[in-house]
């Protein structure tokens, strides 16, 4: 196992499938940015199904556990389900999506092998979801969607960013929709990710003042620490609150993300990655791209969270590098 300058492991790889989605969500792919005229990744561009299992092979000697295949949208690549068929054997494969396809996917996505699948839910009402999606998709597609997976027998967590003014009352609609019936429902602080969101401290809020909100929450005993949920208990359902503003977990932080043009990513909020893709397409074999990520994982120091309002340097797309 390797650690970085402040002894965090590397044991968790989010990896984007793609930088394309089919939501314009304000806080992540804001229309009057990704428009018809902006330029996303051309296939060439993107890592195969094969460059992704060499990459994930190589940090397994390094001592990864778990993947989760994330986008953008990642049930827009075609034939995801191979490449969980390739990663499956070797180490935990989960999955975060917006839920459009999930009625057209799910049986693939079952016969893969995949269990956990995370999805993004801002709102359960028609009017909210269609604001904060700036889309007009209609959200008894998504709603469906989960149904069919509950009834299949897939473990659901749903994710719910929350904006101050805009909604707020999604957290009461979203428990009282789903309590008892997912793994986990996490409410997530709205976060200064990329440059386009415009994205500003007051629209913030907190884990604590939704759980003021929520009341009669008991917070779980023995929680582990490289989780970023903080979990409670509300009438027998578990509640995760990822709270990156208010309470800064970077102290143990073990994940790293792969972009879906190769290019691995030590935090969230970085400014620029590691071409792992150039390497490969050079001939460099597994043991050569472990060699290089425990060279860049060693160097490690990130920790945007816990130094947010100091001078920063510009930061990329979350779509780009799969949030």
């Amino acid at each position: 196992m390797i650690r970085d300058t402040r002894g965090r492991p590397l044991e968790y790889l989010r990896i984007s499938m793609t930088d394309r989605c089919n939501l314009r969500c304000r806080y992540c792919m804001p229309k009057e940015y990704f428009d018809s005229k902006y330029q996303f990744l051309q296939r060439d561009a993107i890592l195969s199904y094969e460059e992704i299992t060499t990459i994930v092979d190589a940090l397994l000697d390094l001592g990864l556990k778990k993947v989760r295949l994330t986008g953008g949208e990642p049930l827009i690549r075609k034939n995801v389900e191979t490449l969980i068929e390739f990663l499956q054997p070797k180490v935990e494969v989960c999955m975060t999506t917006n839920g459009i396809l999930l009625n057209e996917k799910a049986q693939d996505l079952w016969q893969s092998g995949l269990r956990n699948i995370t999805i993004s839910l801002d709102a359960v009402d028609q009017p909210t979801f269609q604001h904060m999606s700036d889309s007009k998709i209609d959200i008894n597609k998504i709603l469906s969607g989960i149904e069919l997976c509950l009834d299949m027998g897939f473990k659901l967590k749903l994710n719910t960013v929350i904006q101050r003014g805009k909604n707020e009352h999604a957290t009461k609609d979203i428990i009282d929709l789903f309590s008892g019936r997912v793994d986990e429902i996490r409410f997530i602080e709205y976060m200064d990710v990329g440059e386009t969101n415009g994205w500003n401290l007051h629209d913030v809020v907190t884990g604590s003042q939704i759980r003021k909100k929520l009341g009669n929450l008991k917070k779980l005993e023995n929680q582990d620490q490289s989780q970023v949920a903080t979990k409670y208990e509300l009438n027998g359902q578990i509640i995760g609150f990822i709270e990156s503003v208010s309470k800064p977990f970077c102290s143990t932080c073990n994940r790293a993300r792969l972009s879906a043009d190769g290019h691995l990513y030590t935090c969230l909020f970085a400014s620029k990655g590691n071409d792992l893709k150039s390497l490969l397409r050079m001939g460099a074999n597994q043991n050569e791209i472990s060699k290089a990520v425990k060279t860049i994982w060693s160097k490690r120091s990130d920790a945007y969270s816990e130094q947010r309002g100091e001078e920063s340097k510009p930061k990329v797309e979350m779509s780009f590098i799969g949030g």
